[in-house]
């Protein structure tokens, strides 16, 4: 890579968790909350939503940095 290039980026990671509306809380498999990492967090909310009613789920997507 010379000096004039730039190095290409990637879109920021997301972490999106399924939140119960009933108790406000992640809703958890084995004790673990559960969340998909993604760099389209739309679109993993949709996933984590598909077919659960959305009147007792919602998500919550946080962005996850590197610093």
């Amino acid at each position: 890579m010379n000096l004039h290039q730039t190095i290409p980026t990637r879109p920021p990671l997301y972490a999106v968790t399924l939140i119960d509306r009933r108790t406000g809380y992640p809703h958890r498999v084995n004790g673990a909350a559960l969340t998909a990492f993604s760099r389209d967090p739309a679109q993993a909310a949709r996933d984590l939503l598909a077919g659960r009613d959305p009147n007792q789920w919602h998500t919550r997507i946080l962005p996850l940095t590197g610093h």
